[in-house]
């Protein structure tokens, strides 16, 4: 056992404190071997320290910060929709099927303000651009991860069925591309590295879409 003077410069170094390293070259000139093994300790020390910072460093602050938002996706491809539907409409469906449109849409709309009033009920922010909180597991969030982006893609289907025009469900398979291949694994990697295993376990048991 050393002096206690020695195992406070040693508890010193085990907290990477480089002033520590010098004290203790003066103090203990003698001890060489006791020296050695405590700069490799500080080493080692220092080296988790810094592995540590640079993952914190390169974590996102948000699992959407780029300008590829999806709201900004499906109003995109709604409009162009829209505006192929005018120039050059292409029939879908018989005019009976068109109501069956408008249910499909008030379904969407009725599950896009059931999803935004579960996030505010746990205390999580729902933009995309700010920080998540809380993995939820309420309300429609039990049968989908992504029941708001399950509800954008209702509400386009339910829209290119009500205006009987097969553009809008061309545009939306574009959507649904960006959404299932950039946004949503973007955001998984995000909540991966905020929640851990508590995500990978929400992850295993619930749907990406349905």
């Amino acid at each position: 056992m050393g002096s206690p003077d020695e195992k406070d410069l040693v508890e010193r170094v085990a907290d990477y404190s480089p002033g520590a390293m010098c004290e203790l070259a003066v103090k203990n000139r003698e001890g060489r071997l006791f020296l050695r093994k405590a700069s490799m300790q500080y080493s080692s020390a220092h080296r988790m320290a810094q592995r540590t910072s640079q993952n914190q460093h390169a974590a996102p602050l948000a699992a959407n910060l780029g300008l590829v938002r999806p709201p900004a996706i499906y109003l995109t491809t709604i409009v162009t929709g829209l505006v192929l539907h005018f120039a050059w409409p292409i029939p879908l469906v018989p005019s009976l099927a068109m109501p069956f449109g408008a249910l499909i849409a008030v379904f969407a709309a009725a599950l896009f303000i059931w999803s935004i009033r579960t996030l505010h009920a746990a205390g999580t922010p729902v933009p995309g651009n700010r920080p998540t909180t809380t993995i939820v597991k309420a309300g429609p969030y039990r049968f989908s991860r992504n029941p708001i982006y399950l509800a954008f893609s209702l509400f386009q289907t339910g829209l290119a069925l009500g205006v009987n025009d097969a553009w809008l469900l061309v545009t939306l398979l574009p959507a649904i591309f960006v959404m299932s291949f950039v946004v949503i694994p973007r955001e998984e990697r995000y909540l991966e590295a905020c929640f851990g295993d508590e995500y990978e376990r929400y992850k295993a048991s619930v749907r990406r879409w349905l």
